[in-house]
């Protein structure tokens, strides 16, 4: 099977060619895959991540009437050698198509100078209908730790020029920086994406975006701007829905800036699902058919690596995983575990009636929590986690991104219950603690715990048991808020004395966190704007601190 195939690059100029035009339609994308015989659709894979040199004859067959890059560009799955380049060809606003099933082939360049006149790689790659003509170029034998630009062509219409960069190894590390934009959770119709034109003032070298990208919502009476279409029940709804977002302008000038690390949470599916148990919120569906739809259509639309799809298109349709958790190094600077809290976690316990979804339940009524046999990540990502920590040593930062809050968020009630919110790892205190174990266990240096998901920013410490009043600090826990799913909430000075491993918890604004690391330092500051219901909105440094390589504590 050549799902981990690395695409063959040419080094060659770009050649001439006559300048043509092709009208190619999204309604002709395949909406089930299972109509083909499994040889046909891993054939179509093979095609879809092999790159071949460029071939006038093959560029001269299409002609399109509009613009097939409305979805714009972006890049990810970066390493020291290695990028992937994404596009996604749409006809929206062309009444008709003569593309059928046809496989579009699609040219690609990259190049170190904007104007492109010496262009480092050239391809043909192509674009096919089982995966909605979404493009996914695999580059390898890169040079280190330098920057490029690219683009992409199909008929006389080319793309927007996209920035892509590889990172530094540990034999190019000395004296090395990042900076990193981490985002979270896109409602559409709640608000604008303004934050990622201030993300990119940032200047960041990677953006991290930890859930939430779509929300499978019909359309709401209150938003700002709507949702096209109805529920996400289908793979069709949930490509329109990704076509919509990505849109966005904001959005796709953020994705062109630079490359980005993706994994997904609960919306990209059904709101609070958990594994293969439903979540809650919608119609009834057959679950399991609409999760598979809902990971293609997320592979069709991210830069992520053919080797996602473990199982081919098919896979998807048996019950095979997206496999989206993975690790990047930066030379001997930082360890990024990218993880997946979504696919194998057990459900949420203890909610009245035994209903799906999350709850606030009561920590003593609840003995179920205590179930060291329930997971957050599954058996086979925890153990792939603990071989990444078990190498932890060789980095100054490793940095854990996930979905939501790790450390312990606890509710007093005026009954005198103590409450927690079960789809956070407060819902999975065993799990939460086999981590620990091991960061307390393996010596983990400056290990920081990224999430999302609870739209506010929380800024606290990790530590080695959350059940005790005198748990150790063994780490640092940064929840960046929401970029505009606005469920503005604020909580009380007595919410903090009760939780005082947090320092920062505020459900009031929106934004992003922004990361700069060094070998001696990391500091984080929460950038929120003034208004995320408007077109443009300023933006503000509400907070900012500062953590120095080696001591477990954050200073303002």
């Amino acid at each position: 099977m050549l799902l981990n195939k690395i695409a063959y690059s040419a080094n060659q100029s770009r050649p001439k060619r006559n300048s043509s035009i092709t009208e190619i339609s999204c309604r002709s994308c395949a909406e089930k895959p299972m109509q083909k015989s499994r040889r046909s659709i891993l054939q179509s894979l093979a095609l879809a991540v092999t790159s071949l040199p460029v071939s006038q004859n093959l560029l001269a067959q299409d002609k399109f009437t509009n613009n097939p890059f409305a979805l714009g560009v972006a890049s990810g799955s970066a390493t020291s050698d290695s990028v992937v380049l994404w596009t996604r060809l749409v006809d929206f606003g062309v009444s008709r198509s003569d593309i059928g099933n046809k496989i579009i082939p699609v040219e690609w360049q990259l190049s170190k100078s904007a104007d492109f006149k010496v262009v480092t790689k050239v391809g043909i790659a192509y674009a096919l209908p089982e995966l909605a003509y979404s493009v996914h170029v695999e580059i390898s034998e890169l040079e280190e730790n330098t920057r490029f630009f690219y683009r992409f062509t199909a008929g006389s219409f080319s793309s927007v020029i996209g920035k892509t960069r590889t990172f530094f190894s540990s034999q190019n590390d000395v004296n090395q920086q990042l900076k990193i934009g981490v985002a979270s959770c896109q409602n559409f119709e709640h608000g604008y994406f303004s934050s990622y034109s201030h993300l990119i003032n940032d200047d960041p070298d990677l953006i991290l975006f930890l859930g939430d990208y779509i929300y499978e919502y019909a359309p709401g009476s209150s938003g700002v701007r709507s949702h096209v279409g109805g529920w996400c029940l289908s793979l069709t709804d949930y490509r329109n829905r990704y076509a919509q977002y990505r849109q966005d302008k904001n959005l796709q000038a953020a994705h062109a800036y630079c490359p980005w690390l993706v994994i997904w949470d609960d919306h990209e599916v059904q709101n609070d699902y958990a594994g293969e148990r439903q979540g809650t919120v919608g119609p009834s569906s057959n679950f399991l058919a609409r999760r598979a739809a809902a990971y293609q259509a997320f592979y069709e639309h991210m830069p992520l690596r053919a080797s996602a799809l473990t199982g081919g298109i098919v896979g998807l349709e048996t019950g095979s995983e997206v496999r989206i958790y993975e690790n990047y190094k930066f030379g001997s600077l930082l360890s990024i575990s990218m993880l997946d809290t979504r696919q194998y976690r057990s459900p949420q316990v203890c909610n009245s009636g035994n209903h799906a979804g999350s709850s606030i339940v009561e920590i003593a009524a609840c003995k179920q929590l205590q179930d060291n046999q329930r997971t957050m990540l599954g058996g086979v990502q925890e153990e792939w986690l603990a071989r990444e920590i078990v190498n932890a040593s060789k980095y100054v930062w490793n940095i854990i991104a996930q979905t939501t809050l790790f450390g312990s968020r606890r509710f007093f009630y005026p009954d005198a219950s103590v409450r927690i919110w079960n789809d956070s790892w407060d819902g999975y205190p065993a799990a939460r603690r086999r981590l620990t174990d091991q960061l307390v266990r393996e010596g983990t240096p400056n290990p920081v715990i990224l999430g999302g998901d609870l739209h506010g920013y929380y800024l606290g410490y990790v530590l080695n048991d959350y059940e005790r009043a005198d748990g150790k600090r063994i780490g640092i826990e940064i929840v960046t808020t929401s970029i505009s799913s606005n469920d503005s909430y604020k909580l009380s000075p007595a919410f903090l004395k009760r939780n005082p491993h947090l320092i920062v918890a505020d459900g009031t604004r929106r934004g992003y966190v922004l990361l700069e690391l060094s070998s001696k330092e990391m500091r984080i500051s929460l950038r929120a704007i003034s208004d995320h219901r408007t077109r443009e909105s300023e933006i503000e440094t509400i907070a900012d601190f500062s953590i120095v390589a080696g001591i477990i504590k954050i200073q303002s």
